[in-house]
């Protein structure tokens, strides 16, 4: 993996400017058994799998990006063969997931004992990252998994549709199966965003991320669950930490939150999230407070666009 990553960096100190962020990737060990019992039909092994580690470059704009691959393909330097290569960008997943990935057998110098096991690295533009940072929030705080497919229906229909929205500010491809039409494409997204209250629970859960944060600093023991009790009129928020003996306690406690929020009918966002969840998700995304900030910014923006000529949308 040091390897591979040295590899990187040393492509871009060979003519191309320094990735705005660049991170090691090692896939969770929860997220190699999901994608291990899913693919059961395909008789998935752990050798073939793609992305079980590897590394991530997010560079400024599509032509960065380019650059990036053109410079791989060219280079000579590097002792891993590449095994395949995957243009999520020119092709984007029916999910709305948009980056390159080239996957590469690795060999070391060192040691036999990994060879020839499968290395991916992630290419992608900042606008892509924004969009994979928020799905990966979304995830975590109301504990679906949109990532994998899994989600509730209106999230990832949301999620594909401002994928589309950001392709067509890079001029890049849409994904498949959502409007043509911008302004079409916009109405969609605004409708969603207004119903799911995308704006005001980003800004929020971003803030309860960095509380989290703070109070894992402060506090004199590890706790293992956190159950967020955020009203949206006050902004008020309460936090109850929970050990990992108390996991059954936390639930319970959190459907009653829930419970009493859909009967009284409350304007509040009860979240219960895991510690360990909570620390991966900021090594994966160490720039999350940042990046889950400029998610809402571009699709702010998105939403100014809508300009009116002579009384017509353009």
């Amino acid at each position: 993996m040091l390897t591979t990553r040295g590899s990187l960096l040393f492509i871009h100190n060979g003519g191309l400017d320094k990735p705005d962020h660049f991170t090691r990737r090692l896939k969770r060990v929860s997220s190699i058994l999901n994608k291990l019992k899913r693919d059961q039909t395909s008789k998935m092994k752990m050798s073939r799998m793609q992305d079980i580690g590897g590394c991530r470059s997010v560079l400024p704009s599509i032509d960065k990006v380019n650059e990036l691959v053109e410079l791989y393909g060219k280079s000579r330097g590097l002792k891993h063969k590449l095994s395949n290569k995957k243009d999520y960008i020119k092709n984007p997943k029916p999910d709305g997931y948009r980056s390159f990935h080239l996957v590469y057998k690795y060999y070391s110098d060192k040691s036999e004992e990994y060879d020839g096991l499968l290395i991916e690295i992630q290419i992608r533009t900042n606008l892509q990252h924004y969009w994979a940072t928020a799905v990966e929030t979304v995830d975590h705080f109301t504990r679906q998994a949109i990532k994998s497919n899994e989600g509730e229906k209106e999230w990832m229909d949301f999620f594909k549709l401002v994928s589309s929205a950001f392709a067509n500010m890079e001029k890049t491809s849409v994904v498949p199966n959502t409007p043509t039409d911008k302004n079409e494409l916009r109405k969609q997204i605004q409708t969603l965003a207004k119903k799911l209250k995308v704006v005001r629970k980003m800004n929020e859960w971003a803030k309860i991320h960095k509380i989290i944060e703070n109070f894992e600093k402060g506090a004199k023991e590890k706790f293992d669950f956190y159950l967020l009790n955020l009203d949206l009129t006050t902004k008020e928020l309460k936090i109850s930490a929970y050990r990992k003996s108390q996991e059954e306690f936390a639930n319970s406690e959190y459907s009653k939150l829930e419970e009493r929020m859909l009967k009284d009918k409350e304007d509040k966002d009860i979240v219960l999230v895991s510690a360990d969840t909570t620390k991966e998700l900021r090594k994966a995304y160490p720039n999350y407070f940042i990046d889950t900030k400029e998610f809402v910014n571009k699709l702010s923006e998105y939403f100014q666009e809508a300009t009116f000529k002579n009384g017509i949308e353009t």
